[in-house]
């Protein structure tokens, strides 16, 4: 179901290419005016995209948490990354013949269709924008491998406790998250499906972890007590989702999580 369009689409997308480059307000305007189709919503656990189906367009998550997955014959599903807002899914789609994984949505999600060819052109006409998206990308091959060395080396509490400090970073960057933690919510099922993990497994790890005190969970909401400490625990470090880089490159150093 479609509404009219609004500027949070253009604010969000900001927000995010903010981390890697300074927007001017002749790129800002070039940003809202290439996100001026109709804003539309989906329900929670509806597919956006369907594997084996031809990629209409880009999808930007505006709000609310999606996710990339595949489904095996079986019924057994694995997500193997999750969509936050901001996020752009998949800037790839212009020279894909048929989509190899399913979007999916975890909660309600308000999100704009984008042509590749719109893309294309802003990235053409405004090459730091050009070059904003392309940092997205590699951002997130980079959160690709992490998530597969998640699932091949580390416990079960590195794998969660990476996960929930990934989620705070990314959600900080486009500020939908505290200081200290965010509105959480996925299920056992999905973690255990974005983990590798058995929901019973998943169930003892959460109990574990809480009467640790690396994390306080209740009313769909996570919270951190000491992030120093989930980090040294889960073996997390922040340097491959890139959050400096334009630090970085203007040579003004790089914060680290948690200093």
């Amino acid at each position: 179901m479609g509404q009219a369009s609004d500027t949070g689409a253009a604010s969000m997308l900001m927000r995010h290419l903010g981390n890697f480059m300074d927007v001017t307000e002749r790129e800002s305007e070039a940003i809202a005016a290439a996100l001026a189709g109709p804003v539309l919503a989906a329900g929670a656990r509806t597919d956006l995209m369907t594997e084996g189906e031809a990629p209409r367009a880009v999808l930007l998550i505006v709000s609310g948490w999606a996710c990339r997955y595949k489904m095996l014959e079986d019924g057994r599903r694995q997500i193997v990354a999750i969509l936050l807002p901001g996020d752009l899914c998949d800037l790839n789609n212009g020279v894909l013949a048929q989509m190899d994984h399913s979007i999916g949505t975890l909660t309600p999600v308000r999100y704009v269709e984008i042509s590749s060819e719109v893309l294309q052109r802003l990235a053409a006409d405004h090459p730091k924008i050009g070059q904003g998206l392309w940092w997205q990308l590699l951002v997130n091959v980079a959160i690709q491998r992490e998530w597969t060395v998640n699932v091949g080396r580390r416990s079960a509490v590195e794998r969660i406790g990476c996960l929930f400090c990934e989620l705070l970073l990314r959600l900080q960057a486009v500020g939908l998250a505290g200081e200290d933690g965010y509105p959480f919510p996925l299920t056992q099922t999905e973690l255990a499906e974005a983990t590798g993990l058995t929901s019973v497994h998943v169930n003892r790890t959460l109990q574990t972890m809480r009467n640790s005190g690396l994390i306080r969970l209740a009313d769909r909401t996570l919270s951190i007590p000491d992030l120093t400490a989930l980090q040294d625990i889960a073996l997390f470090s922040p340097d491959y989702l890139h959050l400096n880089e334009k630090e970085r490159r203007s040579g003004k150093g790089v914060t680290r999580l948690g200093t």
